[in-house]
């Protein structure tokens, strides 16, 4: 943050990266600064959610800098249920290889999980998800995609990697105009997502062969259900956390080929929880093989 003088007096002025909260919504969720509008010499900002999937703009005096302190008791509880879920995640791969071991080594299996292709709206945030693809073991390729550009080309992306499970996301929100949570210009990013679950389903219609989750904060999720997602966000129009597209992925990747994923099961894997997650019976997408290679 830092001041500019302007004919009466001195006022302040917010800079990318600046993390914020909104006095209007009692200072409810921490933003980050994207993008700074001047509209008709009013300034307004363009923000990202702190840890969440929203995308919101405000004008200058709505705004109040988050302190230290507060942006650290904001971010513990997310910061906690994730490193929680993630090695709860890693103790049971353990856990497994450790059964496979027992069983001798000449019989020791293994397997393939399903290949991600992961495009997002937010670098950062990719890299988020991608650190902890990693922690899990996944195989995953992450594109930077403006929610805009999704649909023209997923259906590209999908015939070069050609993954098991597809994920797109980024930023959303319902507008503040919003009266028809059905309509889809009620949303900022909504109508891209569901015309990028659209083009996908031509690359391939089949919902076990490709498994897809669409969607970020406050998405229609009803709209992306029929489009053709298996999993989608939001069903009560909650603010869902950066990481829980990684959760659904990974829970999808490392379910038996011959077995339906359940949705219980799956959404209770999130951060987010039944509230900003929801989904179709999907079969999932783990291949196990014996026995392992010698060499």
């Amino acid at each position: 943050m830092e001041y500019e003088e302007n004919a009466g007096g001195y006022f302040m002025a917010f800079r990318i990266n600046d993390i914020v909260m909104r006095k209007s919504y009692g200072s409810d969720i921490l933003f980050r600064v994207i993008n700074v509008i001047d509209n008709k010499g009013v300034r307004y900002y363009l923000l990202h959610g702190l840890n969440m999937r929203i995308i919101a703009d405000a004008p200058e005096d709505d705004l109040i800098e988050a302190s230290r302190a507060k942006i650290v008791e904001y971010d513990r509880p997310y910061r906690e249920k994730a490193e929680y879920l993630l090695k709860k995640i890693a103790q049971s791969k353990s856990l497994q290889r450790k059964k496979g071991m027992a069983r001798g080594v000449r019989q020791e299996p293994y397997g393939r999980p399903g290949k991600v292709l992961h495009i997002d709206g937010d670098e950062e945030y990719l890299n988020i998800c991608m650190e902890a693809y990693r922690k899990v073991g996944m195989e995953v390729v992450g594109v930077v995609l403006k929610e805009e550009e999704q649909p023209e080309k997923v259906y590209d992306l999908l015939e070069r990697y050609r993954p098991d499970i597809l994920v797109i996301t980024g930023h959303d929100s319902i507008k503040s105009s919003a009266r028809d949570y059905g309509d889809l210009e009620s949303y900022r990013n909504s109508k891209y997502f569901v015309e990028a679950v659209k083009n996908a389903r031509k690359y391939e219609p089949s919902l076990d062969n490709l498994v897809i989750f669409a969607g970020a904060c406050q998405s229609n999720y009803e709209a992306l259900i029929k489009a053709g997602a298996n999993y989608a966000s939001s069903p009560e129009r909650v603010l869902i956390h950066c990481l829980d597209p990684v959760l659904v992925s990974e829970k999808v990747a490392f379910s038996h080929i011959n077995e339906l994923v359940k949705i219980e099961d799956l959404i209770e894997h999130t951060i987010t929880g039944a509230a900003g997650i929801g989904g179709l019976q999907t079969m999932g997408k783990f291949r196990y093989g014996v026995p392992k290679g010698k060499y």
